[in-house]
């Protein structure tokens, strides 16, 4: 029986993602390593986080309950605990085939759960870690959070790298960092696609348009990633997930997502937060409309099954 079943599974999907965890394609006599290596890496990775308030019961993803997963990239530096710069909230939802998918604005002005104030939504992660984070995306949203992948931002040019480079379609020419992009397709190593992901203010959307551009390098990432065929690749991609990349995803849960979710990523719903900047005791803050907050949150729950 465990023979068949590791046939089944000689080819081994695995690299990061985002947006659920990822595996890459693999034969022949490594499989074996791969597995265990695989395992052992998720298991190097894991971080728990506490149930949600927002469910009353856990999700089973062995039995294809829609879930949420918050994709967080924080800029940690030595020293320095960092912020959520990037937060992107997703459903998916086997069932409907479909993934609803939001980005909350780094300067979106919200209760941090647990620190008592108003602030910046990004600030949680300083004041409180992973969980301080989750908390006040779902007290936000209204929605709960049931996975988080949370990765480095810096470690965005180490996977880029040791992938040989991505391939993105920019929207505009435009230069950063000492790097020039050219309207169109355009290939990028790690270090330009670090730049690429981080210019804001020349971006006509601002922050909305440095999402965008974060979701194209991931994007990115995920195709150039499901074509590697190389083992010296598949360690070199390790090293960088253990260096870089925290989740409380079990090597089970991917597994079943990845053979049970995969449908979903072909019909992506994407929602934008509108809302307005204003200075408060001369800080700036993005106050997101709450009839645009409660008509994607709503919409976020009919996807998860809630009821509102």
């Amino acid at each position: 029986m465990r023979a068949e079943k590791r046939k089944k599974k000689r080819k081994i999907l695995f690299i990061i993602l985002t947006i659920i965890g990822l595996f890459v394609l693999c034969t022949g006599g490594y499989a074996y390593y791969l597995w265990n290596k695989a395992a052992s890496t998720i298991a190097s990775i894991h971080e728990d986080i506490g149930k949600s308030d927002k469910r009353d019961k856990q999700v089973d993803v062995n039995s294809k309950d829609p879930i949420a997963v918050l994709i967080m990239g924080v800029d940690e530096r030595e020293g320095d605990k960092g912020r959520a710069d990037s937060l992107i909230y997703m459903t998916v939802n086997p069932k409907t085939n479909t993934t609803e998918m939001v980005s909350i604005p780094r300067d979106t002005y919200t209760e941090i759960i647990g620190k008592g104030k108003m602030d910046k939504i990004n600030h949680s992660y300083a004041f409180g870690g992973t969980q301080m984070t989750v908390d006040t995306v779902e007290n936000f949203l209204d929605v709960p959070v049931d996975y988080f992948v949370k990765v480095n931002m810096e470690s965005f040019k180490d996977i880029v790298d040791t992938l040989g480079g991505i391939t993105v379609n920019s929207t505009f020419a435009f230069s950063y960092d000492g790097y020039s992009f050219k309207k169109g397709e355009i290939t990028l190593n790690g270090e330009e696609a670090l730049a690429y992901t981080r210019m804001r203010k020349q971006d006509p959307k601002g922050d909305f348009g440095r999402q965008e551009r974060q979701r194209q390098v991931i994007e990115g990432i995920i195709k150039k990633g499901a074509n590697i065929s190389s083992v010296t690749k598949f360690g070199d991609m390790f090293k960088v997930i253990e260096d870089n990349v925290k989740t409380n995803l079990t090597f089970d849960d991917m597994w079943d997502i990845q053979s049970n979710y995969k449908s979903a990523r072909n019909n992506v719903v994407q929602h934008q937060l509108k809302g307005q900047g204003t200075k408060i005791n001369r800080i700036y803050y993005y106050k997101v409309y709450e009839s645009d907050r409660e008509s994607i949150s709503k919409e976020l729950k009919e996807s998860l099954g809630l009821n509102n």
